[in-house]
């Protein structure tokens, strides 16, 4: 397999970009070389989405375009819609290897079965019969300056407009010591923050005897040398446990942002969402966190437009989210997902009315993270630049531990490090800042 090249493309959500990184490891060790998507390749790797239909959809384009770059080559899928549509992936002309949301150790090894046999091979197998978490070690991103750790994999909340538990399962977590020991090889490989990331993440635990996500927290914080900060890609509402905020409390590592899916804040629709809280606990929880950890940015998911959502349900979640005073929203439109119980609901809400409440909830985001940015107007906050700008010459772009873009001068050797940034001017979605200093060494001015 040695001299042979390799394409990737992922859709979806960032577990996806994860593991594809991770299988991209496995081929790297057998000696492949890594090319991209829209170049000549031995071997195309489609990691495909089925979140919505329209997930589907774009995974079927994207795999037709590599059949059409090179007709010879290996054409290998896997990922979420692979999972869920085996059949349908293989009817595809060109499609050769179908791996779906486990067993992809063995992606490279069914690709050479294939080119034994020349025949189509389906290695997807019922993922809800697996009880175990698929290592996949990723010791360095290609994307350099910001790392993410999967710990736990599959959903067991079964929400009515939701296929994932049918693509990944039910929830599995990763074993601790092998999260510390990835965690310490991404610190050592130069990465100052990791981002704990899966598809339920703070469930991590839940099928574990005498061990649970606020564990795994201090364990990170206390036994990995020289992490600076470790940030939770997503946590719900019912898992802010006394002890999680406790944890969040007395940390020196964990950033002063947290994303906590609300969906909606109208008690009736959380119901017909089969969503596991109403709008006052929900509530509730953001009090209590919000008194732990003060200047704490909170960002939320919002579906509006759901099955049977009058204008009144909209309107509450809409003064819901100016209660909470979210720093800021992302915001979906309810897509209709073949296969799920909201699909089958009645009063489906016209495109029209939805795509109108969706501009209304996105003027809301904006202010509302305009409002959270005045807050730190001529503070110092510490940012860790990611990219060069695409706007301003000489000038980068990053997150500072509170999760607002800032935008600063300074030169290209520091992204990657943290460097403390005084906000000068605020705007959505990019605030402008000065750079101060490196971390704690001598002020640059």
């Amino acid at each position: 397999m040695s001299n042979k090249t390799v394409a990737f493309h992922t859709l979806g959500c960032k577990v996806n970009h994860y593991e594809t990184e991770g299988i991209w490891n496995m081929f790297k060790a057998e000696g492949f070389e890594r090319v991209d998507f829209d170049k000549m390749a031995d071997i195309y790797v489609v990691n495909t989405c089925t979140v919505t239909n329209t997930g589907d959809k774009k995974s079927r384009q994207v795999i037709r375009r590599a059949v059409r770059k090179n007709p010879e080559a290996v054409v290998c899928v896997t990922g979420c819609y692979a999972q869920t549509s085996p059949g349908e992936v293989m009817e595809i002309p060109g499609v050769d290897v179908v791996v779906g949301t486990q067993n992809r150790k063995n992606m490279i090894k069914l690709i050479e079965e294939h080119e034994l046999t020349r025949q189509p091979v389906n290695g997807v197998q019922n993922i809800m019969k697996n009880r175990t978490f698929e290592e996949m070690d990723v010791p360095v991103f290609s994307d350099r300056t910001r790392a993410s750790l999967k710990i736990q994999e599959g959903c067991n909340n079964f929400c009515t407009f939701c296929i994932i538990p049918w693509s990944r399962g039910l929830l599995r977590s990763r074993d601790p010591e092998n999260v510390l020991e990835q965690a310490q090889k991404l610190v050592d490989a130069g990465y100052k923050e990791i981002v704990l990331t899966g598809i339920h993440t703070a469930g991590y635990g839940e099928d574990m005897q005498d061990y649970n996500f606020a564990k795994l927290l201090r364990e990170l914080e206390t036994k990995v040398d020289g992490l600076k900060r470790i940030r939770i890609s997503s946590i719900e509402a019912s898992q802010i446990t006394d002890e999680v905020i406790q944890v969040l409390d007395e940390s020196e590592k964990i950033v002063r942002h947290l994303h906590i899916p609300l969906q909606s804040g109208s008690n009736t629709v959380l119901a017909r969402m089969r969503r596991k809280y109403s709008a006052d606990y929900y509530k509730e929880k953001i009090d209590k966190i919000k008194q732990a950890l003060p200047g704490l940015a909170i960002t939320s998911d919002i579906i509006v437009g759901f099955p049977g959502e009058t204008e009144d349900e909209f309107l509450e979640t809409y003064k819901f989210i100016q209660d909470i005073g979210y720093a800021e929203l992302h915001v979906f439109p309810y897509s209709r997902r073949t296969g799920t119980p909201a699909a089958r609901m009645d009063d489906q809400v016209p495109n029209e009315v939805k795509d109108a409440r969706v501009e209304r909830m996105i003027a809301l985001s904006n202010e509302l993270a305009t409002i959270y940015a005045n807050k730190h107007l001529d503070q110092v906050v510490e940012v860790i630049p990611e990219e060069k700008s695409s706007e301003k010459a000489g000038a980068l772009v990053g997150y500072s531990d509170n999760y607002l873009k800032v935008q600063f001068d300074g030169p290209e050797e520091l992204i990657g490090s943290i460097v403390r940034v005084k906000l000068t001017k605020t705007g959505y979605p990019l605030n402008e800042g000065t750079f101060v200093k490196v971390a704690d060494q001598l002020v640059i001015k």
